[in-house]
C-alpha cells in the first residue's frame, strides 16, 4: 500500500477520536516562510523526505507558484502525525488537517476563506522584518473567525548571521514582536478571549526557529528530559545556530515538526471544544435547533452541515468542493442541499487532500476538512446540508475589494461560448474575482485585487482552460458618491407623469460604512429583525427616524423610507428597492458603482390604479429621482488607494521618497528600523502600475517593499473632469457627464 493510501486509512480510523484531530493553518506576510514551514510538518508525518523539507514546497504544486516562488492558492493536507508526550515512551498519533495560505495581498480572499475551516493558525513572523502590514491583516482575519493564533518567529538564523544580534538583543527584539502581537489580540477580540488567547514564550504559544533549516525551539520543549540532560537552553540554541554545521545538528535535536505539533496539541482545541466557541460567531441560526446542537457538539451522527471554503477545477473530476464539515458524516452517493439551490445534488466522491493529490475515502466524519465531487452548483462560500432549508453560515467578510479591471475577449470568435463557460467556472472558484459577462459585444470585464491576481487568472484561462484571449491594459475601478446632501427634495417622475417620488441623498455615516466593511451588518440578505438593526444603526450614530426606516441595502448604500402614511407605497416598495439596487450599480457620473450613499425617500404620490404603477413606470421614476438628487448634492469620484511600506538603506531614501511624490503619494510616516530607514505612504492604485521596476531602479534593488489595500478616497477635483471623460469615452458614452439638468432628460 502506498504512503498516501496508508495515511488515508489511518486518518479514517482517527476520525472516530475527535480529541485527536487538529485543524491548523499557516498565515503570514509574503515571504515569511509559510510553505517551507508546512513542508516540515508534512515531513514530520513521514509523507516526504525530511532532507527535502524547506526546498520541495510540496503545497506550492501549481506551476505558476513554482515559477514565481510564491503561494497563490490555499492548499490543504490531511496527515497522520506521530507524537510522543514529554517524558513518555508511548507514541500517539494525531490527525492534522493543515491549510497553507498565500501571503501576497492580491490573494487575501483565499486566507479569509481558509480561516473558516480552521481552529488554530501558526502566524509566522520574520525575525528580521518583524510584524508587517499583511501579518496584521491575517491576525485580524483569524480572530474574526475565532481561530486561535500561535506565533512562530521564523528566520532566526538570519537575525544571528546577518544582523549579528547577541542573545540579549534577540530576546529584546522578540519581546517587542510578542508584545505587539498580544496588543493586536487585545484590540480585536472581546473579553474573555482577548486575555485567554495571549501568547508567550513561557507557555509555548510562541516558538522560534528556522523553517528553511528545519529546527525550532519553545521553552516547554526544552523541558524534555533528553534536552534537560544536555543542559540545552535558549542561549545554547543561539550559539549552535551561529556556528558552522550547528543548524543541521539543531534539526536533529529540536526538529521543527515536533515543536510545532506540541504547540498545537497543548494549545489548540480539538474540533468539539473549538466549535462551541466558533459556531455562535460564524452561524446566526437557532442554536437550540437540532442542526444548531449538532454543530455545537460536532456530532458525527447528526445532520450534515458543511461550509465550502475552496473550489478546485480538475480536468478529470470536474469541480472539487473543499470545506469544513461541522456536523454529520458525508458519504459517497449521499444527496446534499446547497444553499440557494432548490434541487439536492449527489456526492460522487469523498476524498482527503494532500497538496495536488486526492485520496478517496468512503466517508468523512464531523470536525474535518474534506473534498467532495459532484456538487456542480457549489461555490466558495456555499453551505451544504442534509437539511433542505438550513440557515446558511455567515458570509465571510473580505478585507479588500477588486480595484483593477481588464476587458478580455476571445481571440477566435468560435471560442466565445467556451470563454463564457470558463469565466463562470473561474468566478465560482475565486469569489475575489468580479466578472461581468456581455454576451452582446463578446467583451467581458474581469476585476481583481491587483495586477498579479489578474495576470494569474489570464494565465489559467489560456494555459489550463485552453482558451486564447486578448486582454486590455489594466483599468482602475472607481466608485461614485456625493459631497454632501442635496439642498431640497428632488422629484423623480414616472414616464406617464402619474407617480412622483421625492429624494434626499447624503454620504452614509463613516461608522456605518466601517460596520458594513467588517461584516457586522449583513447587507446581503433580507432584513430579518428591523428593531435590532435600528438599534445597531442608532448606536453607530444614525438618527432614530432614519434608523427605523431602513428598507434595503446595496453594497454599502442604504435605502431609507422616511415617508408617513402614503397610500399604495407598501405594495410598490419592492419595485422601489429593485430600482434603488439598479441605480447603485451604475452612477450618474461615469457609470461606475455607487458607494457610501444614504438614499432617503421623503415623500411619494402614487396613482390609485395598479396598471399605472407597474415596473415600466416606477423603476425610471425612482432611478431618475436618485440620480437627480445626486447631481444636486454634487457628484464625486472615489479612487482606490494602497498603503505602501518601504524599508531601504538611508542613502537610498531620497530615491524612494521622490518615487512616492511622483505617484501622487502622501507620506504618512517616516522612521528607522535597525540600520534601515522606513517610510509609510498612501498612493492611488492608478499610479502604482510598473512600481516594482521603478523602485528597483531608484534604490539599486536595495528596497524591501509591500502594499496593502487602503479603501477608496475622493479623487482630487482638478483630476475628476479628465478621469470621468476617459471612463465615459471608454464605455462609449458622451464624454461630458450630463449636467444638473440630467434628470430632465436633456
Amino acid at each position: 500500500m502506498g504512503r498516501r493510501e496508508d495515511n488515508a486509512k489511518k486518518a479514517v480510523e482517527l476520525m472516530k477520536h475527535q480529541n485527536l484531530i487538529r485543524n491548523l493553518g499557516t498565515a503570514a506576510h509574503i515571504d515569511h516562510g509559510k510553505t517551507t514551514f508546512s513542508d516540515n510538518l508534512i515531513a514530520g508525518a513521514g509523507m516526504m523526505s525530511s532532507d527535502l523539507a524547506g526546498e520541495q514546497r510540496l503545497l506550492d504544486f501549481d506551476e505558476q507558484e513554482a515559477a514565481r516562488g510564491i503561494t497563490i492558492n490555499a492548499a490543504s493536507a490531511a496527515m497522520v502525525v506521530p507524537y510522543k508526550e514529554a517524558g513518555s515512551d508511548k507514541l500517539d498519533h494525531y490527525l492534522v488537517n493543515l491549510i497553507d495560505t498565500p501571503g501576497h495581498v492580491d490573494f487575501g480572499g483565499d486566507v479569509t476563506r481558509a480561516m473558516r475551516a480552521l481552529d488554530g493558525v501558526y502566524i509566522l513572523c520574520c525575525a528580521v522584518e518583524g510584524i508587517m502590514p499583511q501579518t496584521e491583516t491575517v491576525i485580524r482575519q483569524a480572530l474574526k473567525e475565532r481561530v486561535r493564533p500561535m506565533l512562530f518567529i521564523n528566520k532566526v538564523d538570519r537575525a544571528i548571521v546577518e544582523q549579528q544580534l547577541t542573545p540579549q538583543m534577540m530576546i529584546e527584539k522578540f519581546s517587542k514582536i510578542i508584545t505587539e502581537f498580544n496588543q493586536k489580540i487585545m484590540d480585536i477580540l472581546p473579553a474573555p478571549l482577548n486575555k485567554q488567547w495571549q501568547v508567550s514564550l513561557q507557555d509555548g504559544t510562541v516558538a522560534l526557529g528556522s523553517a528553511y533549516n528545519n529546527w525550532a525551539v519553545s521553552i516547554p520543549y526544552l523541558q524534555r528530559p533528553e534536552l534537560k540532560k544536555m543542559g540545552m537552553n535558549l542561549g545554547m540554541v543561539m550559539e549552535m545556530c551561529a556556528k558552522e554545521g550547528g543548524q543541521a545538528e539543531l534539526a536533529k535535536l529540536i526538529p521543527l515538526a515536533d515543536v510545532a505539533l506540541e504547540m498545537a496539541i497543548n494549545h489548540i482545541n480539538n474540533p468539539v471544544d473549538s466549535q462551541k466557541i466558533r459556531i455562535p460567531t460564524i452561524w446566526k441560526g437557532d442554536l437550540d435547533s437540532e442542526i444548531g446542537k449538532n454543530m455545537l457538539n460536532c456530532d458525527p451522527n447528526g445532520e450534515v452541515a458543511m461550509m465550502v471554503t475552496k473550489i478546485i477545477m480538475d480536468k478529470q473530476a470536474g469541480e472539487i468542493a473543499i470545506g469544513r464539515l461541522f456536523s454529520g458524516t458525508v458519504k459517497k452517493g449521499q444527496t446534499l442541499y446547497i444553499s440557494g439551490v432548490n434541487a439536492p445534488q449527489r456526492v460522487q466522491t469523498v476524498a482527503l487532500m494532500v497538496g495536488a493529490d486526492r485520496t478517496p475515502i468512503e466517508e468523512c466524519k464531523a470536525g474535518n476538512i474534506v473534498a467532495l465531487t459532484g456538487l456542480k452548483d457549489a461555490i466558495a462560500g456555499s453551505t451544504l446540508s442534509s437539511v433542505k432549508d438550513m440557515e446558511p453560515f455567515e458570509r465571510m467578510a473580505h478585507y479588500s475589494e477588486p480595484v483593477i479591471t481588464k476587458a478580455i475577449e476571445a481571440k477566435n470568435m468560435a471560442d466565445l461560448p467556451k470563454l463564457v463557460e470558463v469565466l463562470r467556472t473561474i468566478a465560482k472558484a475565486d469569489p475575489s474575482l468580479n466578472i461581468e459577462i456581455n454576451n452582446e459585444t463578446g467583451e467581458h470585464l474581469m476585476s481583481g485585487m491587483g495586477e498579479l491576481h489578474l495576470e494569474i487568472t489570464e494565465y489559467r484561462i489560456i494555459n489550463e482552460q485552453g482558451v486564447d484571449i486578448v486582454a486590455s491594459p489594466p483599468i482602475v475601478v472607481y466608485q461614485e458618491s456625493v459631497k454632501g446632501a442635496n439642498p431640497s427634495e428632488f422629484e423623480g417622475k414616472s414616464p406617464n407623469k402619474h407617480n412622483k417620488f421625492y429624494f434626499i441623498v447624503s454620504p452614509l455615516e463613516e461608522t456605518v460604512q466601517a460596520a458594513i466593511r467588517k461584516g457586522e451588518i449583513d447587507v446581503e440578505s433580507k432584513i430579518k429583525d428591523p428593531k435590532a438593526l435600528a438599534k445597531q444603526l442608532m448606536d453607530l450614530g444614525m438618527s432614530d427616524t432614519e434608523a427605523k426606516g431602513v428598507v434595503g441595502f446595496k453594497n454599502n448604500n442604504i435605502l431609507i423610507d422616511c415617508t408617513k402614511g402614503i397610500q399604495y407605497l407598501h405594495e410598490t416598495m419592492e419595485l422601489v428597492k429593485q430600482s434603488f439596487e439598479e441605480a447603485m450599480l451604475k452612477g450618474p457620473l461615469a457609470n461606475e458603482k455607487v458607494a457610501g450613499l444614504k438614499v432617503c425617500l421623503m415623500d411619494a404620490k402614487l396613482h390609485e390604479d395598479t396598471i399605472h404603477r407597474g415596473p415600466a413606470q416606477i423603476i425610471p421614476a425612482v432611478r431618475d429621482g436618485i440620480y437627480g438628487a445626486m447631481c444636486q448634492a454634487g457628484r464625486i469620484l472615489l479612487e482606490p488607494m494602497q498603503k505602501l511600506f518601504i524599508s531601504v538603506p538611508p542613502d537610498y531614501m531620497g530615491g524612494a521618497v521622490n518615487l512616492i511624490n511622483q505617484r501622487r503619494g502622501t507620506i504618512l510616516e517616516m522612521g528607522q528600523e535597525g540600520a534601515d530607514s522606513t517610510v509609510t505612504a498612501e498612493v492611488p492604485v492608478a499610479d502604482m502600475f510598473g512600481f516594482s521596476s521603478d523602485v528597483r531602479g531608484s534604490t539599486q534593488g536595495r528596497a524591501i517593499w509591500s502594499i496593502e489595500n487602503a479603501g477608496f478616497k475622493q479623487l482630487l477635483p482638478d483630476l475628476q473632469k479628465k478621469v470621468v471623460g476617459e471612463i465615459r469615452t471608454r464605455k462609449g458614452l458622451n464624454p461630458e457627464p450630463y449636467d444638473d439638468r440630467y434628470y430632465a432628460g436633456l
